[in-house]
């Protein structure tokens, strides 16, 4: 558009100087060259248009937080409105959400899937927004400590053996746990399928194949420490791994003596929290009837689900019982 004004008025300067004032021209010469720089019509019928129509901004999604000041963890969770707050029945989502929770961090959870998060799982934090601020970056999980710590939380020490007692949770009983909820059949299709599967789409075709994605890289992932998928030697090891965290835990509420629960409680809670669920339907309940041998690891469990899952705020006679 410049370079034809530029032009056009370039080219008329220039006939003013050839053509004396009191000649005259024939209007349909006129018309041709003023038509001859003109805008083609049928881009000029566009312009006129201008300005186009400027709709609203979209609304966000439903899941999206409408109240920023809060802090929204994202987990695997049910959908359903009396679920809302409730434990994940995810362990890795679990074990954050109820160590927020220990650690006095106030939040909303929502459901969501590995899709919808920064980093390609769950869960994940949405902090608060302070008023007249920048919105803060979403906190991954391998973040979450620290962001705690952040926000006035206090750095756990860590004690003598803890981390060959939290490589019993991180390898044994999640090594048993891949097993149970996803290579074996009947499990699989009674929990697995509804948490994970039927929940992600209505389209058997999608389901099927999410099915398949899931149950090859829970066999993949166990097939990285061995050759054989051995089911009764993957128990077993299981049920090493809670007598040894019974004798452990003794007759203390916390591990390790704490007054309060900490990430190591956290760690073992996303996990015995699940598998002592009545509402999930094991149709061959080998880890829970092994851990149910354990009381006290059964009321650690129930403890922590008291405190901080009942829907009230967890009071000293609540963490005493």
């Amino acid at each position: 558009m410049g370079l034809e004004m530029n032009d056009d008025t370039k080219t008329t300067t220039d006939a003013s100087t050839r053509v004396p004032r009191n000649s005259s021209k024939p209007k349909t010469q006129e018309a041709s060259q003023s038509s001859w720089f003109s805008l083609p019509q049928p881009l000029k019928r566009i312009f006129d248009r201008f300005p186009l129509i400027v709709y609203p901004a979209n609304v966000l999604p439903q899941r999206a937080p409408r109240r920023r000041n809060e802090n929204i963890l994202y987990i695997f969770q049910s959908e359903e409105p009396p679920s809302r707050d409730a434990p994940s029945f995810n362990p890795s989502c679990l074990k954050w959400q109820a160590y927020l929770k220990f650690h006095g961090i106030p939040l909303r959870t929502r459901p969501s899937n590995n899709h919808a998060s920064p980093t390609g799982s769950l869960p994940f934090l949405l902090p608060a927004s302070q008023e007249n601020q920048r919105p803060p970056s979403p906190v991954p999980a391998n973040r979450l400590a620290r962001w705690v710590i952040s926000q006035g939380g206090k750095e756990e020490a860590v004690h003598m053996r803890q981390d060959a007692y939290t490589a019993l949770i991180d390898h044994n009983i999640r090594s048993a746990w891949l097993y149970y909820l996803y290579l074996d059949d009947q499990n699989f299709h009674a929990v697995a399928w509804p948490m994970y599967v039927a929940s992600a789409s209505s389209s058997w075709a999608v389901q099927t194949e999410l099915a398949r994605q899931l149950r090859n890289a829970a066999r993949d992932e166990l097939l990285k420490t061995s050759t054989l998928i051995d089911q009764q030697a993957l128990y077993d090891k299981a049920d090493e791994a809670f007598q040894a965290l019974s004798t452990l835990l003794g007759e203390q509420k916390f591990f390790f003596g704490q007054t309060t629960p900490g990430l190591f409680d956290a760690s073992l809670f996303a996990y015995t929290q699940i598998i002592l669920d009545d509402d999930l339907d094991w149709r061959t309940p080998v880890l829970k009837t092994a851990l149910q041998k354990y009381e006290n690891l059964v009321q650690h469990r129930a403890r922590l689900v008291r405190g901080f899952f009942s829907g009230r705020t967890p009071s000293v006679h609540s963490m005493d019982e």
